[in-house]
């Protein structure tokens, strides 16, 4: 059995794998990640193997918790993909991105796939029909985008997410909502459709913590999942321990 931990910008989010079957699941804050760890090795006797990816703030005492419980993989650039990275930069390749490259090699193989991790940050990644990592695309998400109207304006209020009620808004509030809301969905569907003109039978995987809000408002067909990341870790996992 394995288990997985994404070290992410907000939460950490844990999965328990066997084999490819994801059993148990949860998301949690940082303080309380070391006796998370304990518990599910009191609970998963046959828990052995783990893999940790972070692009957030963890302790080193919290990584050799793990270590030191599981024998641990730590996701960088160095382990062996599923799919060979084109991008120009690869040392500078966020380890999250890396799996979901993976995930999306994993579920949907020889596809052209397109893989939006709506976010603390919206990443846009895409792998042809030949597993070639080609690169994306960064962009504020949500949250991002409301904190920015109120930190750097002098007037704006700070808003939390809410549907808005018309394209047009009629007040201030509507207006941010329109502006944050409508603007990302452009955005994305604006994005699969330039993706589209080049690669017409492209899969569109929509993953990330906002993707539930997201997906009922987009016109492109897409699948949205919760899981895609945690997936594609455990893929990783797997890969790397069969070479």
């Amino acid at each position: 059995m394995n288990l997985v931990v994404d070290v992410g910008n907000t939460s950490i989010k844990i999965g328990v794998f066997d084999k490819d079957v994801i059993i148990h699941k949860e998301t949690l804050e940082l303080e309380n990640f070391k006796k998370c760890i304990l518990k599910l090795h009191q609970n998963y006797p046959s828990l052995d193997r783990a893999v940790l990816s972070s692009v957030g703030n963890i302790k080193e005492e919290e990584i050799e918790t793990l270590k030191e419980t599981f024998e641990t993989t730590i996701l960088d650039h160095t382990l062996k993909m599923p799919f060979q990275n084109l991008y120009a930069t690869p040392t500078t390749l966020g380890v999250d991105r890396l799996a979901l490259v993976a995930a999306a090699v994993y579920k949907f193989p020889k596809k052209d796939t397109l893989i939006i991790d709506a976010g603390t940050c919206i990443t846009y990644d895409f792998k042809n029909n030949e597993e070639h990592y080609l690169g994306g695309a960064i962009a504020p998400g949500i949250k991002l985008r409301y904190n920015s109207l109120h930190n750097y304006t002098s007037k704006l209020p700070l808003l939390h997410v809410e549907e808005p009620k018309n394209h047009i808004g009629d007040s201030t509030n509507q207006s941010i909502h329109s502006g944050v809301v409508n603007g990302i969905l452009y955005e994305i569907d604006g994005a699969i459709n330039e993706y589209c003109n080049t690669y017409p039978d492209l899969t569109v995987i929509l993953t990330g913590g906002d993707a539930h809000f997201l997906s009922k408002r987009l016109k492109n067909s897409i699948f949205a999942t919760s899981n895609f990341l945690l997936e594609g870790l455990n893929y990783i996992l797997a890969f790397n321990n069969s070479q």
